[in-house]
Protein backbone atom coordinates (compact mmCIF):
# COMPACT_ATOMS: atom_id res chain seq x y z
CA UNK A 1 0.00 0.00 0.00
CA UNK A 2 1.23 3.50 -0.83
CA UNK A 3 1.81 5.86 2.05
CA UNK A 4 0.00 9.17 2.28
CA UNK A 5 3.34 10.98 1.96
CA UNK A 6 4.21 9.10 -1.29
CA UNK A 7 0.74 9.71 -2.67
CA UNK A 8 0.89 13.45 -1.98
CA UNK A 9 4.40 13.65 -3.44
CA UNK A 10 3.39 11.84 -6.61
CA UNK A 11 0.22 13.89 -6.98
CA UNK A 12 2.21 17.12 -6.57
CA UNK A 13 4.69 15.93 -9.19
CA UNK A 14 1.89 15.15 -11.61
CA UNK A 15 0.35 18.55 -10.92
CA UNK A 16 3.64 20.26 -11.75
CA UNK A 17 3.90 18.32 -15.00
CA UNK A 18 0.37 19.31 -15.97
CA UNK A 19 1.02 22.93 -15.06
CA UNK A 20 4.09 22.94 -17.29
CA UNK A 21 1.79 22.33 -20.26
CA UNK A 22 2.34 20.42 -23.47
CA UNK A 23 6.12 20.63 -23.32
CA UNK A 24 6.13 18.28 -20.33
CA UNK A 25 4.55 15.57 -22.43
CA UNK A 26 6.54 16.15 -25.64
CA UNK A 27 9.25 13.66 -26.38
CA UNK A 28 12.75 15.11 -26.69
CA UNK A 29 13.42 15.88 -30.32
CA UNK A 30 9.72 15.65 -31.26
CA UNK A 31 8.78 18.12 -33.99
CA UNK A 32 6.98 21.30 -33.01
CA UNK A 33 3.31 21.25 -33.99
CA UNK A 34 2.16 24.16 -36.12
CA UNK A 35 -1.56 24.85 -36.41
CA UNK A 36 -2.40 26.53 -39.72
CA UNK A 37 -5.55 28.43 -40.70
CA UNK A 38 -5.93 28.80 -44.45
CA UNK A 39 -8.44 28.96 -47.25
CA UNK A 40 -9.32 25.58 -48.78
CA UNK A 41 -8.80 26.98 -52.29
CA UNK A 42 -5.36 28.56 -51.76
CA UNK A 43 -2.62 26.59 -53.52
CA UNK A 44 0.30 28.57 -52.11
CA UNK A 45 -0.97 27.95 -48.56
CA UNK A 46 -1.05 24.21 -49.24
CA UNK A 47 2.47 24.45 -50.70
CA UNK A 48 3.70 26.21 -47.53
CA UNK A 49 2.15 23.49 -45.35
CA UNK A 50 3.87 20.82 -47.48
CA UNK A 51 7.17 22.73 -47.21
CA UNK A 52 6.94 22.85 -43.40
CA UNK A 53 6.06 19.15 -43.19
CA UNK A 54 9.08 18.37 -45.37
CA UNK A 55 11.12 20.60 -43.04
CA UNK A 56 10.22 18.42 -40.06
CA UNK A 57 7.26 20.16 -38.45
CA UNK A 58 4.06 18.40 -37.42
CA UNK A 59 1.10 20.17 -39.01
CA UNK A 60 -2.54 20.60 -38.02
CA UNK A 61 -4.49 22.34 -40.79
CA UNK A 62 -7.86 24.08 -40.57
CA UNK A 63 -9.55 25.23 -43.77
CA UNK A 64 -11.38 28.48 -43.05
CA UNK A 65 -13.44 30.68 -45.32
CA UNK A 66 -13.46 33.78 -43.10
CA UNK A 67 -9.73 34.38 -42.69
CA UNK A 68 -10.17 38.00 -41.59
CA UNK A 69 -12.25 36.78 -38.63
CA UNK A 70 -9.51 34.29 -37.74
CA UNK A 71 -6.81 36.96 -37.99
CA UNK A 72 -8.90 39.43 -35.98
CA UNK A 73 -9.52 36.88 -33.23
CA UNK A 74 -5.83 35.96 -33.03
CA UNK A 75 -4.67 39.60 -33.08
CA UNK A 76 -2.71 39.70 -36.35
CA UNK A 77 -2.01 43.39 -37.14
CA UNK A 78 -3.69 44.41 -40.42
CA UNK A 79 -0.54 45.79 -42.15
CA UNK A 80 1.24 42.44 -41.66
CA UNK A 81 -1.45 40.14 -43.04
CA UNK A 82 -0.90 37.59 -45.74
CA UNK A 83 -2.94 34.63 -46.95
CA UNK A 84 -2.59 32.15 -44.05
CA UNK A 85 -2.03 32.35 -40.30
CA UNK A 86 -0.43 29.79 -38.02
CA UNK A 87 0.27 29.22 -34.35
CA UNK A 88 3.24 27.42 -32.85
CA UNK A 89 3.70 27.37 -29.10
CA UNK A 90 2.80 30.92 -27.98
CA UNK A 91 3.69 32.53 -31.31
CA UNK A 92 1.76 33.59 -34.40
CA UNK A 93 3.21 32.95 -37.84
CA UNK A 94 1.72 35.11 -40.58
CA UNK A 95 2.34 34.29 -44.22
CA UNK A 96 5.18 32.47 -45.93
CA UNK A 97 7.74 32.43 -43.10
CA UNK A 98 10.73 30.11 -43.75
CA UNK A 99 11.19 27.03 -41.53
CA UNK A 100 14.65 28.16 -40.37
CA UNK A 101 13.17 31.38 -38.97
CA UNK A 102 10.45 29.45 -37.13
CA UNK A 103 13.10 27.14 -35.63
CA UNK A 104 15.16 30.15 -34.54
CA UNK A 105 12.05 31.72 -32.97
CA UNK A 106 11.37 28.54 -30.99
CA UNK A 107 14.98 28.28 -29.89
CA UNK A 108 15.49 31.92 -28.86
CA UNK A 109 11.98 32.66 -27.48
CA UNK A 110 12.10 36.44 -28.09
CA UNK A 111 9.50 38.70 -26.49
CA UNK A 112 7.38 39.07 -29.64
CA UNK A 113 3.89 37.99 -30.70
CA UNK A 114 5.22 36.30 -33.81
CA UNK A 115 6.78 36.45 -37.24
CA UNK A 116 5.30 37.74 -40.47
CA UNK A 117 6.09 37.87 -44.15
CA UNK A 118 3.54 40.48 -45.26
CA UNK A 119 2.01 40.06 -48.68
CA UNK A 120 3.12 37.20 -50.84
CA UNK A 121 6.77 37.61 -51.90
CA UNK A 122 7.55 35.54 -54.99
CA UNK A 123 10.68 33.98 -53.43
CA UNK A 124 9.13 32.93 -50.12
CA UNK A 125 8.48 29.24 -49.29
CA UNK A 126 5.23 28.14 -50.89
CA UNK A 127 5.45 30.92 -53.44
CA UNK A 128 8.82 30.26 -55.09
CA UNK A 129 8.80 28.41 -58.40
CA UNK A 130 11.80 26.70 -60.03
CA UNK A 131 13.63 28.90 -62.48
CA UNK A 132 12.22 32.13 -61.07
CA UNK A 133 14.90 34.64 -60.02
CA UNK A 134 15.21 35.32 -56.30
CA UNK A 135 13.45 38.45 -55.10
CA UNK A 136 14.65 39.60 -51.68
CA UNK A 137 12.12 39.93 -48.86
CA UNK A 138 12.09 40.44 -45.11
CA UNK A 139 10.73 38.39 -42.24
CA UNK A 140 9.40 40.72 -39.56
CA UNK A 141 9.08 40.08 -35.83
CA UNK A 142 5.98 41.83 -34.50
CA UNK A 143 4.42 42.71 -31.20
CA UNK A 144 0.73 42.86 -30.30
CA UNK A 145 0.76 46.64 -30.69
CA UNK A 146 1.77 46.22 -34.35
CA UNK A 147 5.36 47.41 -33.94
CA UNK A 148 7.88 45.46 -35.98
CA UNK A 149 11.56 44.85 -36.47
CA UNK A 150 13.41 42.96 -39.17
CA UNK A 151 14.00 39.39 -37.98
CA UNK A 152 15.66 38.09 -41.14
CA UNK A 153 16.46 39.21 -44.67
CA UNK A 154 15.98 36.58 -47.34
Amino acid sequence: MISRRDFVGRAAGLGLLLAAGRRAWALPGAPATITVYKSRSCGCCADWVDYLETSGFAMVVHDEEEMDLVKDSLGVPRPLRSCHTAQVEKYLIEGHVPADDIRRLLKEHPAVAGLAVPGMPASAPGMARPGTPHQPYEVLAFRRDGSTEVYARR
